[in-house]
């Protein structure tokens, strides 16, 4: 995995603005990762990542042009890696029984709370998911002993607490094996269908 000191991610309610902001980004400063493109309703997201200075004159520029456009953003000068490998996909298994899961309304608040979750408490990051298949909500899943992902919790959702928007979270202190076995398997539900199904028996 590809480290960067710092990334910053922009969200926009236009794609005609995100595109626009996203070409400006990219040539205001030598960044070293871009990714951009529309997730659901109709949002355009812009993810830089690169050398502290770099992202964080190419994040002034992509707010410049956005304006009125921008639906949420976060700046993380120090990235966790953690933070950083899940938004590229990657995935953790569930090695403790204690979970705790932060939902918001905009993507980059479910990342700020991520990073803030995990560098303030013992915890791992299962899973973030970013938009496609929420109705371009975001939620991200710690895992951890019960007090370690009370602690993330109550600092993750404390980080966005002063964001417009809508949030969700929970603390499951033992989570049954079951959901452990089906939130390791994938969070989207059409995936985690089979055919051995509880209670059903081959005649």
């Amino acid at each position: 995995m590809i480290r960067y000191h710092a990334i910053a991610l922009i969200e926009y309610k236009s794609i005609a603005i995100g595109v626009e902001a996203a070409d400006a980004m990219v040539k205001k400063a030598p960044i070293a990762m871009l990714k951009a493109g529309t997730v659901h309703r109709g949002k355009y997201l812009v993810l830089i990542g690169g050398t502290v200075a770099a992202v964080e004159e190419s994040y002034r520029e992509g707010l410049r042009v956005g304006g009125v456009k921008v639906v949420d953003k976060v700046l993380l000068p120090d990235v966790h890696e953690q933070v950083l490998e899940s938004i590229f996909g990657f995935r953790q298994k569930i090695e403790a029984e204690s979970l705790g899961v932060i939902e918001t309304s905009t993507i980059s608040a479910t990342v700020a709370a991520a990073d803030a979750a995990i560098k303030g408490a013992a915890v791992n990051i299962i899973q973030i998911r970013l938009g496609d298949g929420l109705g371009g909500r975001a939620f991200s899943i710690v895992s951890g002993k019960v007090e370690d992902v009370e602690t993330a919790v109550e600092i993750g959702t404390g980080a966005i607490a002063d964001r417009d928007i809508e949030m969700h979270k929970t603390v499951i202190p033992k989570l049954h094996f079951n959901m452990i076995q089906e939130i390791d398997t994938d969070s989207r539900f059409h995936a985690t269908m089979r055919l051995d199904l509880p209670g059903e028996e081959e005649s």
